[in-house]
């Protein structure tokens, strides 16, 4: 069962950790809850869920001002550039436990973030006390940075602080610095929707894979009415997704497209590029989708192709 936000300040008076909490609107940004807390001295933070290609979860929480390069901090776990990337929203509820805009360390606290990783900024070493959501984005609650450690160290978390805006070198004689922080376990999403098994004409359950693979086969197969013409040679080629799972796929796509939208207008990023932001922000999403986009495009190429066959 989820913490709630109510059982979180209950389990910090419990372990006796001074904080201050503020109650206001829902804030969906920093920029958002600095109009209620940012006057009160404290630092605000930023949380980022993550990701990498092996499914595994990263919660990166750092101070607001600090910058952080996912390519530079991929690079340093050993995931390769590309290797993070922002998390889906149902990964975020069915693992951290909580709604869009409450990303927070405290959501570490449910058991099904046991195998998430977190990365702390090392700035907040140097607040007085620092903001954050405590399950919940009505409200902002303000503790030090030995507060916080006293509370992961009570649900067995070794708190990691880190130099989120370092960037090393990473090569043959220079290792991964932050490859410790990568999980060794993916979590297992059990409550996420999974397509029914579709059946064939001999009403036995098959897999969207095999089902796809059939159809392509019995595409390809040549009509009795055909058997005197002579066999053109077809160069297809091979798709990398099957057909079945192209509306799924076609999902994450537009997941992937909204989470890079929303990791790329930041106030850093307003500030540095000004009047050209649009086309920044365009041109980056344009090249973490360019992969993406060929293999729909070779999926919808092979569709074609298909139904040609079977039309001849």
């Amino acid at each position: 069962m989820a913490y709630s936000k109510d059982q979180l300040l209950a389990r910090l008076k419990e372990l006796q950790i001074e904080f201050s909490q503020y109650e206001h609107p829902v804030v969906l940004t920093v920029e958002a809850q600095a109009k209620y807390v940012g006057n009160l001295g404290g630092a605000l933070s930023k949380n980022l869920f993550l990701k990498d290609k092996k499914h595994r979860y990263y919660v990166v929480s750092a101070l607001a001002d600090t910058k952080v390069d996912l390519k530079v901090l991929s690079q340093r776990l050993g995931l390769g550039k590309g290797g993070l990337r922002m998390a889906a929203e149902e990964a975020l509820v069915e693992i951290l436990k909580v709604p869009l805009g409450c990303v927070t360390p405290f959501a570490v606290v449910n058991e099904s973030a046991r195998h998430v990783s977190l990365l702390l900024d090392q700035g907040f070493k140097a607040q007085e006390y620092c903001f954050f959501h405590p399950l919940s984005n009505d409200m902002s609650i303000s503790l030090n940075a030995h507060c916080l450690d006293k509370f992961l160290k009570s649900i067995g978390r070794d708190p990691s602080y880190v130099d989120l805006e370092a960037n090393p070198p990473v090569g043959k004689d220079q290792p991964p610095d932050l490859a410790a922080f990568v999980p060794s376990d993916a979590p297992i999403l059990s409550d996420l929707p999974v397509k029914a098994p579709t059946q064939d004409s001999t009403g036995k359950h098959v897999s969207a894979a095999s089902n796809s693979a059939a159809v392509a086969a019995k595409a390809i197969k040549p009509s009795g009415n055909a058997q005197n013409v002579k066999e053109k040679p077809v160069n297809t080629v091979q798709p990398s997704i099957p057909a079945a799972d192209a509306g799924n796929f076609v999902e994450e796509l537009l997941d992937r497209a909204s989470a890079l939208l929303l990791s790329e207008i930041s106030e850093d990023s307003i500030k540095q590029h000004s009047g050209q932001l649009g086309a920044e922000v365009a041109n980056n999403i344009k090249k973490c989708l360019r992969e993406d986009l060929k293999n729909l495009a070779v999926l919808a190429i092979n569709l074609s192709v298909f139904e040609v066959i079977c039309d001849a």
